[in-house]
């Protein structure tokens, strides 16, 4: 009789015997006693923890084997014990002319696994020992996604994913490779127990769904689509695929739901799109290359009608926060998948995909990305209400006047043209820079004639030069001139959203000092203020209150709870 997939007979024929990586345990072992020896040996080097090996043979003597230790008990034990962040595969085998054998495939930690009661041990090859802060640093360092799962082979890999690769892999030269080759170069499989086996990278960029469910379920991907910025969502698909596949068929689900306007720039017409593909696609990959593989939780992307917001787990590595991740050195949470997607020509090896967002996203005359981070997770906001058409002309005009605008400059005159001035230490802030590093940029930006300074000493402000002003139509204050038609290709569509022109002294509405006040005076009245609170008491639109906000809190009067401009608070600092 055949045996089935959770009866079979061991496939290393000869049990491994106990020692450095492998734990055998008598058949009287609880699930909880189990667990404590998976999550040492996970800090020590991994390997498998055997159950009943040792036992009597079974077969027709009616004596007890592993058969009776169910593998989810298993799996739920260990996952309590480590506060999910171990991942393990349970399987039952049947020795040949004997019982059943429960063995536990167990990673080595990419850190030290403390259980809940706070002790830390590690297997030595005989014993559970305590782990000392000294003996756990390099355990600490260790590379996640370089894992080989004591299980794996070359059965976890998919021939149609390794093709996808190989093709990917034609722009770094290696595409002549044959496929073992290739994939040995990029680190894809090592040699493990006299075979080659998958790492759990590999098994991320070309696995088979059933590899991917047992060894890495948490890289699964959760799309939701909302018609409304309203937290219930219309449409939900959940994906586990290997990477490259998840990024082709998530750019199939938001480019069904994506639009663009038309900007005319002389006999070039540039098509700025809700989302840009660019844009959305560095996001989602620096989400699958950078999260937290050892945390058991999903990465959400939701498409809102404004934003597509990418929510990530594992916060933004040590030491990077929203405030200096232009400026900070590029960290990787998992090195070898990175090195690979940067040779296949997915990521940048020199970490500019945050630079390489905001430049795109400013040159269409948008808002920067926005961070939130949380102590676990981190979530990435690209906001879409509408762009300013005449800002994207400008650029692209001085882009080709000038050769290059710099992504410093870019941050500066947008911020500019959407706050119309802003001190030294507003523009230091936005640019992550100390203030005392902004003189040299902003004198060029002066003598290029593309901002204005007044004032003097700390009350110095800039503001854009009259040129610039004008090029963007606000050389005086009022409604917006529409702009005559293009003389040539297809008629321009006005953008969704047109950003408002700034309010004059004298028109009819609040100034923008008047809706500051207003807005601190709703905070401190009622313990928190929302975009539609401001809206309803100024007149204003969601992008108006919106923006007034946003400063507020760069300027650290307010600190904002939540996300979006429908769910976020903002509260006294």
């Amino acid at each position: 009789m055949t045996p089935d997939s959770a009866d079979a007979i061991s496939p290393l024929g000869v049990l491994p015997p106990p020692g450095p990586s492998c734990v055998h345990l008598p058949l009287d072992v609880t699930p909880q006693e189990l667990a404590r020896y998976a999550v040492g040996l996970a800090n020590a080097r991994g390997g498998t923890v055997l159950v009943g090996a040792d036992a009597p043979k079974a077969q027709g003597t009616g004596e007890r084997d592993a058969g009776e230790l169910h593998p989810l008990m298993v799996t739920h034990a260990i996952f309590e014990l480590s506060g999910g962040r171990l991942t393990v595969n349970v399987q039952h085998w049947r020795q040949p002319g004997g019982g059943k054998v429960l063995a536990v495939f167990v990673p080595q930690a990419p850190y030290v696994l403390a259980a809940p009661d706070g002790a830390v041990l590690a297997w030595d090859g005989s014993h559970l020992v305590p782990v000392t802060p000294a003996e756990s640093e390099p355990i600490a360092q260790q590379d996640y996604t370089a894992v080989v799962p004591p299980d794996a082979s070359l059965a976890d890999l998919d021939p149609h994913e390794v093709a996808r690769l190989r093709g990917l892999g034609q722009k770094g030269g290696l595409g002549h490779l044959p496929d073992l080759d290739f994939l040995r170069e990029l680190g894809l499989l090592l040699p493990s127990g006299g075979a080659l086996r998958p790492t759990l990278a590999g098994i991320l960029l070309a696995g088979t769904p059933a590899a991917l469910k047992a060894h890495v379920p948490q890289a699964e991907v959760c799309f939701y689509h909302h018609q409304t910025p309203d937290v219930e969502f219309q449409f939900r698909e959940d994906l586990l695929r290997p990477i490259p596949a998840l990024l082709t068929r998530l750019a199939e689900l938001i480019q069904a739901r994506n639009r663009f306007t038309p900007v005319q720039v002389g006999l070039f017409r540039i098509e700025v799109w809700d989302q840009d593909e660019a844009v959305y696609r560095e996001a989602l990959l620096n989400a699958l290359t950078h999260r937290d593989y050892t945390l058991r939780d999903a990465v959400h992307v939701h498409h809102y009608p404004d934003r597509l917001e990418i929510m990530n787990p594992g916060g933004l590595p040590g030491g990077i926060t929203p405030g200096n991740i232009l400026r900070h050195q590029p960290k990787r949470r998992n090195p070898l998948l990175a090195e690979v997607l940067a040779r296949l020509g997915l990521v940048e090896r020199a970490g500019v995909g945050v630079d390489k967002m905001y430049g795109l996203m400013l040159r269409h005359g948008k808002e920067p990305p926005e961070y939130t981070t949380y102590p676990d997770a981190v979530t990435l906001a690209l906001h879409s209400p509408g762009f300013d058409a005449e800002f994207v002309r400008f650029v692209a005009r001085k882009q080709e006047e000038m050769q290059t605008l710099s992504l410093d400059m870019l941050i500066v005159l947008s911020l500019l043209a959407r706050e119309g001035e802003a001190t030294r230490t507003h523009l230091a802030r936005a640019l992550q820079l100390p203030e005392d590093r902004t003189p040299r940029l902003l004198r060029g930006m002066e003598d290029h004639g593309l901002i204005a300074r007044s004032g003097v000493g700390r009350g110095i402000a800039y503001t854009l030069s009259d040129e610039v002003r004008r090029a963007l139509g606000r050389e005086r204050p009022g409604p917006q001139v529409t702009p005559p038609p293009p003389t040539q290709g297809t008629p321009e569509v006005p953008a969704r959203a047109p950003r408002p022109p700034r309010p004059a002294p004298d028109a009819s509405g609040p100034t923008p000092a008047e809706v500051r006040a207003v807005a601190l005076a709703l905070a401190r009245e009622q313990g928190r203020v929302r975009n539609r609170e401001l809206r309803e008491a100024c007149g204003l639109n969601t992008q108006q209150a919106w923006r007034v906000l946003r400063r507020l809190v760069l300027e650290g009067h307010l600190v904002k709870r939540g996300t979006g401009t429908r769910d976020a608070a903002y509260e006294l600092h």
